[in-house]
């Protein structure tokens, strides 16, 4: 190619869009190829050679990627952070996209027409669904740790297990957390085992006691840790509060809303309303975990704990809006009404392992020889239930497992499968049943 054979900008950006199958704005598209055009122009005075429409498209494709759309979740993991966590009942999503193209009564009392409080009727079902005095909804469950560690220790030392120290996804750290919210760090106790003295050695002086959810790992062997209950105590006769994060949501270990006894892996797994029973001051969780519902934080317990919280400068920094409210009330509305089946969390994780499995026996016998229903387990995922798993059949799939792994996530909608010991693996517990026709058409492709 010659400098007097590049292209126009114009001509270039309508092929580069036709080829790239991606609706990106076009000024977007016209920035990489003005850029894509200078490259070429750069490359040809030098003595080179280049393609000025493969340069944009080299571009412009990882940028599409980024751009959000639907994906089909085919690796077990029912909370899966990467794939935004729990997905939003059907009724939940409807009420936020009802309540996002118009106005809503988001601080407007409609009985007198006066301002009202934000968050008030979340506030009343969090109430009672757990049992607590007051609640507040804040933007996530860091936000709720930072704005309780904040409201509540003024400053002053906080006492937590040097075991809870964690690091989550995208390399948080819960002490980096605790520093900027002004606390004063006090760890206690070594990484696997702390005892109840050890907090009481560390008392003088401290403004709240600090309990945390292990959030992706479990220690095992020789361990030891101090209950709810009996931090509870100790901050009580030292008048001073008792922050529990719980992190994952599940209000209630009883699961009053799913028919039948609790589920199994549920065992051990702290409830909301047990941790306040047992005389947390403040609880903390997260709206998108077992809860199911939309991105948020969620505190609750005593109502001058919470109040002080409430009304602490940071908490306007972290609220949710109207639309994160609405999303979360109808999944909230839907553990009143007992009704767990509503929520995609609790029908994936509860769903029946005989359906699973003749699901599981349909796609493997549309896909082929290749593939084969095996003995596997899903997991909740995103810091819940750490180390917990849920029986589950997969189906397997020997081929060049990298290579149609790439397929699969390229595809429209992408598919999000397991690669495993050199074969691929297909869990149906997280994908919606009438896409397995989809998927067996999509792998039936790729396997050629």
């Amino acid at each position: 190619m010659e400098l007097r054979d590049l292209p126009g900008v114009d001509r270039l950006a309508a092929d580069v869009a036709a080829r790239l199958r991606s609706p990106l704005p076009e000024p977007l598209i016209t920035v990489a190829v003005r850029q894509a055009i200078d490259e070429a122009r750069q490359a040809i005075v030098g003595g080179g050679e280049a393609d000025p429409a493969a340069l944009a498209l080299e571009s412009l494709r990882p940028l599409a990627a980024t751009r959000p759309r639907r994906v089909l979740n085919a690796t077990g993991v029912l909370l899966h952070t990467n794939l935004g966590r729990a997905p939003l009942a059907a009724r939940a999503a409807a009420a936020a996209a009802d309540l996002a193209i118009g106005y809503l009564n988001l601080e407007i009392d409609l009985s007198t027409g006066a301002r009202g409080g934000r968050g008030q009727y979340a506030a009343e079902l969090l109430k009672t669904l757990t049992g607590a005095e007051a609640a507040l909804v804040v933007n996530n469950n860091a936000g709720a740790l930072l704005l309780s560690l904040a409201a509540l220790s003024g400053g002053r030392r906080v006492l937590v297990s040097r075991g809870e120290l964690i690091e989550i996804g995208g390399s948080f750290r819960l002490p980096d957390l605790m520093a900027s919210s002004g606390a004063i760090l006090v760890e206690v106790g070594t990484t696997n085992r702390t005892r109840l003295a050890d907090y009481a050695q560390s008392m003088e002086g401290a403004a709240a006691v600090l309990k945390v959810h292990p959030s992706n790992y479990r220690v095992e062997g020789f361990t030891e840790e101090v209950g709810y209950g009996e931090l509870a105590g100790l901050a009580a006769k030292a008048r001073i509060p008792f922050i529990a994060d719980v992190g994952s949501g599940l209000l209630d270990t009883r699961t009053p809303w799913l028919d039948g006894p609790p589920p199994s892996w549920l065992a051990g797994e702290p409830g909301v309303r047990q941790t306040l029973e047992a005389g947390a001051s403040v609880v903390l969780f997260s709206g998108d975990k077992l809860l199911g519902g939309p991105q948020a934080g969620v505190i609750v317990g005593r109502a001058d704990a919470v109040d002080m919280i409430r009304r602490h400068p940071m908490a306007r920094a972290l609220r949710v809006d109207g639309i994160t409210q609405a999303a979360l009330v109808t999944t909230l509305e839907a553990y009143a009404a007992g009704d767990g089946r509503a929520i995609p969390f609790w029908a994936m994780a509860t769903m029946d392992v005989a359906v699973l499995t003749s699901r599981s026996a349909a796609l493997a016998a549309a896909i082929g020889a290749a593939a084969a229903v095996i003995d596997s387990h899903s997991v909740p995922g995103a810091g819940s239930v750490p180390g917990e798993m849920i029986p589950s059949p997969a189906v397997r799939v020997t081929c060049d497992a990298d290579a149609v792994w790439h397929g699969l996530i390229s595809a429209t909608p992408p598919v999000m499968a397991r690669r495993k010991q050199g074969a691929l693996e297909i869990d149906l517990r997280t994908v919606p049943p009438g896409n397995d026709g989809y998927l067996a058409g999509l792998l039936g492709r790729l396997l050629g």
